[in-house]
């Protein structure tokens, strides 16, 4: 059964970093996609970023080039190490893990999320 359980979110200032931890104890790192998602006061959910199955990573516009998002295989974990952030990126953060329904088969798979995690950017 896989369970992401998230942590690393806190309080930080402008300009400040964190790094958001999702780790599915057993999950056996085969996936067919994780992503990041975010959802601000008053907005409406957002995808961040995401990793495919190949590898390849893709960010929304406008956390390109401050928040990277990486996996862990053998873990089974996926993080998202985000920089200089701003106020805008308040936001309660979840991990989303897409798991083949058989393994190896992304044709048919079943979603897993994370708790939300806080992030608040304050003076």
């Amino acid at each position: 059964q896989v369970q992401p359980v998230q942590s690393g979110g806190g309080s930080v200032q402008p300009g400040g970093s964190l790094r958001l931890s999702c780790t599915s104890p057993g999950f056996s790192g085969d996936h067919c996609r994780l992503d990041w998602y975010r959802q601000a006061p008053g907005k409406a959910r957002e995808w961040v970023a995401g990793i495919t199955r190949k590898g390849d990573t893709y960010y929304v516009g406008s956390v390109k080039g401050r928040f990277t998002i990486s996996e862990d295989k053998p873990s089974g974990s996926v993080y998202l190490q985000m920089s200089d952030l701003t106020f805008e990126d308040t936001a309660t953060y979840s991990c989303e893990i897409a798991v083949p329904v058989v393994a190896g088969d992304c044709q048919k798979f079943k979603i897993h999320w994370g708790q939300d995690t806080q992030v608040t950017v304050t003076s």
